[in-house]
């Protein structure tokens, strides 16, 4: 078997990546159409399988590919006790964004996690039912919360539009990526002083359930001395 590589199929993060693996000396590129899933590698012994960002952590989970270039935030989420299943080789310098929770911007006494604690508890008992927190990142968010000590909240499922579930009335406050700000401060939301739940970036792991015979274990031995 050839040594497998997930990477993004698509747009800045694909770009990059092959841009950063091409300053170490090993050149990427599609192959055929836009629609053709297909790519080839100069400079190691490399068989690239393009997927989503979403679908590589399910793939290093599941053996199926060696080596897997992903976002840190979807690895943690994605996969339970991840430590034990996958290892993060090298942070690669992009695909920066941070994992944070936002409020009203009118919550003028909501500002803090503790804060955030209380207005969840006066919120059920002025509407009877828990605080909505509208998010993609379940386990992350749980957990930090968990953490922190914030009780009296639920999650609610958001996978796009996150920003705008307060304005729609169907969440109280949000849990999502954010690489500048603007959206949030366009949708009139402020982020916890202490809110910072994950600050992701994309990076280059290895699935330690995946089958490695000597030729695959040689070959990322090779790759690894580029990457240095």
């Amino acid at each position: 078997m050839t040594l497998k590589l997930g990477v993004p199929s698509k747009g800045r993060l694909m770009e990059k990546t092959f841009d950063w693996f091409a300053a170490r000396g090993v050149t990427m590129r599609r192959t055929g159409s836009d629609r053709e899933y297909a790519a080839e590698v100069e400079g190691a012994d490399l068989d690239l399988v393009l997927l989503s960002a979403g679908e590589i952590p399910r793939e290093l989970q599941a053996g199926r590919i060696h080596l897997g270039v992903t976002g840190s935030d979807l690895v943690r989420e994605r996969i339970p006790a991840w430590e034990a299943v996958v290892k993060a080789m090298q942070p690669m310098g992009f695909g920066y964004a941070d994992l944070i929770i936002a409020v009203p911007a009118f919550w003028v006494d909501v500002n803090t996690l503790e804060d955030l604690d209380a207005a969840a508890a006066d919120f059920r008992r002025s509407h009877g039912h828990r605080l909505r927190i509208a998010t993609k990142y379940h386990r992350l968010v749980r957990e930090f919360l968990r953490d922190a000590g914030v009780a009296d909240y639920q999650l609610v499922d958001s996978q796009g539009a996150t920003e705008g579930t307060v304005k729609n009335l169907t969440a109280e406050a949000v849990a999502d990526i954010t690489s500048t700000g603007e959206t949030l401060r366009a949708n009139h939301l402020k982020l916890l002083s202490d809110g910072l739940i994950h600050r992701s970036q994309a990076v280059l792991f290895k699935s330690r359930v995946a089958d490695w015979n000597d030729v695959e274990r040689a070959a990322l031995e090779q790759l690894s001395g580029r990457l240095q």
